[in-house]
């Protein structure tokens, strides 16, 4: 089957020539129309980041068509959503499902042990790019088979982040015991042993890491391990529902303080009420997590992102929560490099994803979309500041920088103390 083109509309007789094109040689695939798949975790371990997701990713595409149709770009998109329920099957079934719909391009999964097998399962063999919002963990780069990225950095970047955020709140790690313990997966196997190596390479003394297994009833034995020897700090890696029962397990052993704990991205959620888990085991706790730019040198993002709060906070729906700028850039992703392209082809579209990410090429916040969507067409480079910072993908479609914000939990809510950028190497 030939790649499908669309064209920039400026004549009646272009017009009719497009809806003849349309009807031949294309297979089912109009022309005119890009589907792309979205796979969020409404259900299962990361369900409470799965709404604000989806959310996000509407909106990614009403904002997308409106400046195509305001640019006369004659492309529609529309987006088809799938529940990855944090399960690998799942996520799998959800993937083929929506490429048999006719995605061309996936926005998902979220959780590592899911985009993984997604990617070389599904995605790499029907050819279809996939660029995941959360998934961090470092074996992602490692794929590298020409149709995976990412708008969310990898864990080696966010584990010394977070090392060296512990060494400074509890004034030097340098012969200090600190125990390490993390979900059994995917996401918690490669956070936990760059933690190790880090602090290990800082002077610490550590203990574990302890891997345990995200399905388990129970967590008992693993909570006393875990507070074992009287730790300077613990480190945890987890999500929500599984942390749900290892939260009140540490509190059940009498020698656990979540002032002295230290957790990342997978248990940043706006408020513990409503995720499952017990605030007396979060309150005072620190952590890490992929966040928009603080401003400086980093300003254009900055803007943008109080622009798209601006935009998602007036728009009905869940309210925001970890990751939800990151997949509003990874479908803006998909649609600009379509655009690029001039093909809702999948493979067409996965060579432009990294030129479109990065320099060189002139800046565009998703707010001058009209502009970046003419300058694409017309085979100008351009290069996408997405609302979550510069995402400026290497060649294995991980980004080259990131900013965190290092939070804390107060009340049951969670507080961003301060931001910072961190780069790769």
């Amino acid at each position: 089957m030939r790649p499908c083109k669309f064209v920039r509309i400026t004549s009646a007789l272009a017009v009719a020539a497009l809806v003849v094109g349309a009807t031949s040689g294309c297979g089912s695939k109009s022309s005119n129309t890009l589907k792309v798949g979205d796979i969020v975790p409404l259900t299962g371990d990361l369900a409470p980041f799965g709404p604000s997701g989806e959310k996000a990713a509407r909106l990614a595409v009403n904002q997308a068509n409106a400046a195509l149709k305001q640019d006369g770009i004659k492309l529609t998109v529309k987006l088809e959503n799938a529940d990855e329920q944090t399960n690998s099957a799942a996520s799998v079934s959800a993937a083929r499902k929506l490429i048999s719909e006719g995605a061309t391009c996936i926005a998902g999964a979220w959780a590592s042990s899911d985009t993984i097998p997604v990617s070389q399962s599904v995605t790499s063999r029907e050819r279809i790019p996939q660029i995941s919002p959360a998934s961090t963990s470092a074996l992602i780069s490692t794929l590298n088979n020409g149709y995976i990225f990412r708008t969310s950095p990898s864990d080696k970047l966010q584990g010394k982040t977070l090392a060296g955020y512990v060494d400074k709140a509890i004034g030097g790690v340098r012969g200090k015991l600190i125990s390490i313990a993390g979900r059994n997966d995917a996401y918690g196997q490669g956070f936990v042993a760059r933690l190790k190596e880090v602090l290990t390479e800082l002077g610490a003394k550590v203990q574990g890491p302890l891997l345990y297994d995200p399905a388990a009833a129970s967590y008992d034995s693993e909570a006393a391990k875990i507070v074992a020897n009287n730790p300077a700090a613990f480190i945890i890696i987890d999500f929500p529902k599984t942390y749900a029962k290892v939260g009140p397990a540490l509190l059940r052993t009498g020698a656990f303080s979540p002032a002295k704990l230290f957790i990342s991205d997978g248990l940043a959620v706006s408020k513990i009420a409503g995720s499952g888990m017990v605030p007396a085991s979060l309150n005072g706790a620190h952590g890490t997590n992929p966040s928009s730019p603080p401003g400086g040198t980093l300003a254009l993002s900055a803007a943008a992102e109080r622009a798209f709060n601006t935009l998602y906070t007036s728009s009905p729906g869940p309210p925001r929560e970890t990751f939800d700028v990151q997949n509003f850039d990874a479908v803006t992703l998909c649609i600009l490099a379509a655009v690029a392209a001039k093909s809702n082809s999948g493979p067409a579209i996965a060579k432009e994803i990294i030129p479109v990410s990065g320099s060189p090429g002139t800046k565009y916040t998703w707010q001058q979309e009209a502009a970046m969507f003419a300058a694409a067409h017309a085979g100008q480079k351009v290069n996408y500041e997405g609302v979550s910072g510069p995402i400026d993908m290497a060649s294995n479609g991980d980004p080259t920088g990131a900013t965190y914000a290092i939070y804390t939990y107060t009340n049951g809510k969670l507080v961003v103390l301060r931001k910072v950028f961190a780069t790769a190497g």
